[in-house]
């Protein structure tokens, strides 16, 4: 039972470590030198790096935002056999991280390329289902961001019918709801 405590007490923390990794904050400080926290709107994600340098900065965000969850979820699925419970324990602090970046003061990004990544990692069905509600809400309600919250909100409820795994559902519930709560923050 010990051995178990200090595995996940490893993958919370290297998963948190892992989720700090501000890329937005990187590639800004990279190609301007300054600190994305005080330039348009302070926020250290895509969004905010794409406005400062353009698609360059907003896909390049995006790649090591997905990508830092991509490798930290593929290394906890080898070393744990694919354990839902680490699986998601993982996303949970992959996400802390991005929101609360400890070398940031706290201060990171909203969560969305995490929750969706994580997503992507842990039920891929549901991301193509995203998609689709994405693309019908826009073209209903001709607004981007309840568009985008109402297909955020459609991976649980996907995962809800295609999953076999309570602990993945349960996990990409808690991670929407991580996500919206940090729009308000």
């Amino acid at each position: 039972m010990e051995h178990i405590i200090i595995k996940f007490i490893i993958i919370m923390l290297i998963s948190y470590f892992a989720g700090s990794a501000a890329g937005a904050y990187y590639v800004v400080k990279l190609f301007t030198g300054q600190d994305i926290r005080k330039i348009k709107s302070g926020n250290v994600g895509a969004t905010n790096a794409g406005r400062v340098l353009g698609k360059r900065g907003f896909l390049l965000t995006i790649l090591i935002d997905a990508g830092k969850v991509f490798i930290t979820l593929a290394i906890v699925s080898h070393v744990f056999m694919n354990s839902n419970i680490a699986l998601v324990t993982s996303a949970i602090f992959l996400i802390i991280g991005h929101l609360y970046p400890v070398q940031l003061g706290f201060q990171g990004g909203k969560g969305v390329v995490v929750y969706l990544a994580s997503a992507l990692f842990l039920s891929p069905l549901t991301i193509v289902v995203m998609a689709i509600v994405m693309g019908t809400s826009y073209a209903v309600l001709r607004r981007y961001k309840v568009a985008g919250f109402v297909s955020m909100a459609s991976i649980p409820l996907t995962a809800f019918w295609i999953e076999d795994s309570f602990t993945i559902i349960c996990g990409l519930i808690f991670l929407f709801f991580t996500v919206v709560m940090s729009h308000n923050k």
